[in-house]
């Protein structure tokens, strides 16, 4: 694979031997995958296991201490406004102007990606429609609840319509219908778009991803269909506990 002079791949998201070392203590260690156009894919693991760490790094928002990582066909650390161009990305509880409205804040970050006029006009409008937004449109984004900040990030995400989206914890915070309408959300993106979805929960694992790619103390201990990890949640959640050697 690897990165082109038109970034076209049918691997869309792709880390090398991905390894993030502080001192002596190894967060993510060889950490190899790649995900295909089209797939949504599950990024598993408990706490502390390196998925954020391999996320940031994927993204370009960590430098790893080994390795490489690609979107798109576009090496991140070597042409990094060419692979954010083609990424949309959710961090887990991530920072928003606080002062400004979604609306505010979503046109500045639009017209930051070089959208305007009827263009900017249309993905705001789409965005605001798909995350359940005009009820907040005006308000400033600290008097709105954890579930609504959610929900503009995932706007901030989707709005220069990327054909990569890394979602960490998208329903984080979501009442039980919102989180119904985030993965219905994420159903509909899987049909243009390419997903790496990180979440704790397994239900949602099965009910939007083809695949899981789970890590335990910085390390691939499982890459296969959802399907293979079982049939139902109690059989996956014997099969998480399991790779990750915790406890029954």
């Amino acid at each position: 694979m690897g990165s082109s002079a038109k970034g076209s791949t049918e691997v869309m998201i792709e880390a090398r031997g991905l390894s993030k070392f502080y001192g002596d203590f190894a967060a993510t260690r060889d950490v190899t995958f790649s995900v295909p156009k089209g797939q949504v894919c599950a990024f598993l693991g408990p706490n502390g296991a390196g998925k954020s760490t391999t996320m940031k790094m994927l993204t370009g928002f960590l430098a790893p201490s080994q390795g490489e990582a690609y979107l798109a066909g576009f090496n991140v650390a070597k042409d990094r406004i060419q692979a954010a161009e083609h990424l949309g990305y959710l961090p887990e509880n991530g920072p928003l102007y606080v002062e400004m409205t979604p609306e505010g804040l979503l046109r500045y970050m639009g017209e930051v990606r070089g959208l305007s006029g009827d263009v900017l006009a249309s993905r705001m409008a789409w965005v605001s429609d798909k995350c359940s937004l005009a009820e907040v449109w005006h308000k400033p984004i600290s008097k709105l609840s954890r579930g609504f900040r959610q929900r503009v990030g995932m706007a901030h995400a989707m709005l220069h319509d990327p054909d990569v989206l890394i979602l960490d914890e998208p329903t984080s915070g979501l009442d039980p219908n919102q989180v119904d309408g985030v993965r219905e959300l994420i159903l509909e993106l899987a049909k243009t778009k390419t997903i790496l979805l990180s979440t704790h929960i397994l239900q949602e694992v099965r009910a939007v991803c083809s695949r899981v790619v789970m890590v335990n103390n910085g390390r691939v201990v499982f890459d296969g269909p959802t399907s293979d990890l079982g049939q139902n949640e109690v059989e996956m959640e014997k099969r998480f506990r399991k790779l990750t050697h915790s406890a029954a």
